[in-house]
């Protein structure tokens, strides 16, 4: 089985993380404007009254006047947090906020954390069920066993909205997603099946409840504990052990692995040996699901069986089991319908949605967001990635159908084919872009060029470069400045990262002899003033280890102006023949994506370059997986007002018309006319159908104010500027760019310089 390389981040990295700018994961904002003294009033008092009223007569409307509907408390009291245990209420504190993250980012659903400090379960349910109006749904997680299990069970009872413990039904559901289609693979029936579940813990008591929900017979299945096999007549065994206790006289692990075709494992590393994979039944499956590492790992299974079908928790190896497949999308659907509870019908129809997806042809988009790879169903893809998009638009469905089919339901849903449209329209295709990307180049482990290796963020930005195994950065620096930055940034000094400067007389002879013939005719300059640019600019260095082959990719900004980088790198590197050089920023938005062009090279582009840089951010976008609507921007829409740069951008229209592209454009449009569907009835002839995802605009100072206005004062995400048309793969910071930006841009160069043939255009 192919391991692939898993990140590891230091301790320094992820504190740096977390208490970087405002300090934590999630904030609050408003989903109102809040600007005028009208919208207060309507906001508090006076207006606030009219919603009060009405859920007063009617406590379902706060469904329709607040934002209950798609509010989730995410909810522990720290007494089994992750796999370091009970550490208390308040250090739970980052895994809910993170929890709150996924949420929003997988589902668009608002999460706040709430840590209970408290070991009582009574006192925990009586918290929980006197705040629990102000919420759609309840989030359980690291809570300890048993009390997780009385918390859920009695707020099941006593509230009207779902309650759901992710570390049991979670897990439960992918994994009997992965048994279904295992079994299918194997050609085994699920009423005939024998199943060792090891560990008796909160998770594995739920894997069991829904393996017998889906037809396999509680006399098949043994359960085993710390002391042994959970059999009829143990003395000392709680209510939910016995639940699960069967006639057998098997006693252990070993006793009880003779013959079985399923292993469930949610115990401890090690506990499943190479002997034990040896007895079981044919065509055996193995689900080695501890966390970081599996009771047995997936090569020593393959050293004495060749006929097993293998699933982990880990990201590292195939058919993860990972609940982040599951929860979001289950709340989704169940907040959509406003159900009273999440119920064994809606968990069952859950896992036959994602059973179904995983044996489904693999579309481009999930190829893309996975690196390139197109997966196929069978022993190594039984469960889908969890960065695949269609995920959003299976799973609530299912589970909406099944509550509305249970009756558990507030709300119907009338049209399924509009509800599904609805649900990938929550999902910004760029949350999976920059996973494929990552995925990429993971593979191709590219040599990247960080040409201002002594600025901090840039060399932070090469240290996660490497330790997040995205490839192998090269850092333009002095040595001994590099270890005293590293010392006051917190880092050790052996983090083995290639560090080069100009005292390589092999490389600096080589540089400024092809810098020479480049430029002696060009610019007149003598092989001393070559050789003065090689030794005294890392920028000038950096290209030339580009284009002449000791690297793939490049990245330098931050610490000069952007046209000052661009002029010392177009003293080395041509644009790419045939194409338009210019900058385009990926520009992230609540949950949506624009590109903009061009933000940095063109000051006031000509018609025909206009036309020019629409096809070729066309060519870029879909790169990146987007389906290209190019607006050109004006301060006029389809001519009105009709002045001479409408006209210049009217122009560029028609010559784009004339190249016979493949996309859909427009313009000239203002702004608001590209970008809210409300306006596309005033101009029903319109080209584009639905909001644009490029936006062209008519001038450099045009382009940059309104990306930089939106990051700054909208808080948008921005990737780029990328550099887009010259001969290599290098991406220039803007200055002030952040260890994150910095790493974005390093990642797009390596990723440019394995899918685009700087020899032609594609």
């Amino acid at each position: 089985m192919k391991k692939t390389k898993i990140d590891h981040y230091t301790d320094k990295e992820a504190l740096d993380f977390h208490s970087h700018k405002k300090p934590g994961k999630i904030e609050i904002s408003s989903s109102k404007n809040m600007t005028t003294k009208r919208d207060l009033a309507l906001a508090y008092s006076p207006g606030v009254a009219a919603p009060v009223r009405a859920i007063s007569n009617n406590p379902d409307a706060a469904f329709d006047y607040t934002s209950k509907g798609n509010l989730v408390a995410v909810i522990s009291n720290g007494s089994a947090i992750l796999g370091m245990g009970n550490l208390g209420a308040l250090a739970s504190k980052p895994v809910m906020e993170g929890k709150a993250v996924l949420f929003k980012r997988f589902a668009d659903i608002d999460s706040i954390d709430l840590e209970i400090d408290s070991a009582e379960p009574n006192e925990i349910i009586n918290s929980i069920k006197n705040f629990a109006p102000s919420f759609g749904g309840i989030n359980l997680e690291d809570i300890a066993a048993p009390d997780c299990f009385i918390i859920e069970e009695k707020l099941r009872e006593i509230l009207d909205i779902p309650v759901f413990h992710d570390d049991q039904h979670g897990t439960a559901i992918i994994t009997t997603a992965a048994l279904i289609n295992a079994l299918d693979i194997s050609k085994k029936k699920i009423d005939k099946i024998k199943i060792v579940v090891n560990g008796a813990g909160a998770s594995a008591m739920a894997c069991t409840n829904l393996f017998k929900k889906n037809g396999v017979p509680q006399k098949n299945i043994t359960m085993i504990d710390r002391k042994g096999v959970i059999f009829r007549g143990r003395e000392n065994l709680n209510q939910w052990k016995s639940s699960h206790a069967i006639e057998t006289k098997n006693r252990t692990l070993n006793d009880a692995i003779q013959g079985a075709d399923v292993f469930l494992g949610l115990s401890a590393k090690g506990t499943l040996t190479k002997d034990m994979v040896k007895k079981m039944n044919k065509n055996p499956i193995i689900f080695a699901c501890a966390n970081p590492d599996p009771e047995i790992t997936p090569e020593e299974v393959e050293e004495v069986r060749n006929d097993a079908i293998i699933a982990t928790g880990r990201s590292d190896y195939p058919n993860q089991v990972n609940n982040l497949i599951g929860f979001p999308y289950i709340f989704r659907g169940a907040l959509d319908v406003r159900s009273k509870t999440i119920n064994e019908e809606m968990k069952v129809a859950a896992a036959h949605a994602i059973a179904t997806l995983a044996r489904e042809d693999v579309p481009d988009e999930v190829v893309a967001a996975m690196g390139g790879e197109r997966p196929h169903y069978g022993k190594n893809y039984i469960i889908p990635s969890t960065f695949d998009p269609r995920l959003i638009s299976v799973i609530p469905v299912a589970v909406a159908k099944a509550a509305m089919d249970t009756g558990v339901a507030r709300k119907k849903i009338e049209d399924f084919d509009v509800y599904k449209d609805q649900l990938k329209q929550r999902l910004d295709p760029t949350v999976t872009i920059m996973q494929g990307v990552h995925n990429h180049i993971k593979k191709k482990q590219k040599k990247v060029v960080f040409a201002d290796g002594e600025d901090e963020n840039t060399l932070k930005a090469a240290i996660a470069f490497k330790n997040s195994g995205f490839g192998i950065p090269i850092i333009i620096a002095k040595e001994e400045i590099i270890k005293k930055k590293l010392k006051e940034i917190g880092y050790s000094e052996n983090f083995n990262i290639k560090i080069i400067n100009s005292k390589n007389k092999v490389l600096r002879e080589k540089y400024v002899k092809f810098l020479f013939n480049k430029l002696q005719r060009k610019e007149g300059l003598l092989e001393r003033d070559c050789d003065k640019m090689i030794r005294n600019d890392r920028v000038i260095w950096a290209s030339c280890m580009v284009e002449c082959g000791d690297a793939d990719a490049m990245v330098t900004g931050n610490t000069r102006r952007y046209s000052s980088s661009l002029k010392k790198i177009s003293k080395v590197v041509d644009p790419r023949p045939g194409e338009i050089m210019f900058g385009l920023n990926m520009v992230v938005n609540k949950g949506k994506t624009v590109f903009i062009a061009d933000t940095t090279v063109h000051e006031y582009p000509s018609s025909k370059q206009l036309a020019e840089i629409a096809k070729s951010s066309a060519r870029v976008v879909r790169l990146f997986g987007f389906d290209p609507k190019i607006a050109f921007l004006s301060h006029s829409t389809f001519g009105t007002p009709l002045t001479s740069r409408t006209k210049h951008i009217r122009d560029a229209v028609e010559i784009l018309k004339e190249m016979k592209v493949d996309f859909k454009f427009d313009g000239d449009m203002q702004p608001d006319v590209a970008l809210n569907e409300e306006y596309k009835e005033l101009y029903p002839f319109s080209d584009i159908v639905g909001k644009a995802n490029v936006l062209i605009m008519p001038g450099q100072h045009s382009a940059a104010i309104s990306y930089k206005i939106m990051k700054t004062l909208g808080g948008a995400k921005v990737i780029g500027p990328l550099l887009i048309g010259l001969g290599r793969a290098i991406e220039i910071a803007p200055l002030r760019s952040s260890t994150s930006d910095i790493l974005n841009l390093a990642s797009v160069a390596a990723y440019s310089s394995g899918v685009i043939n700087y020899g032609k255009i594609n």
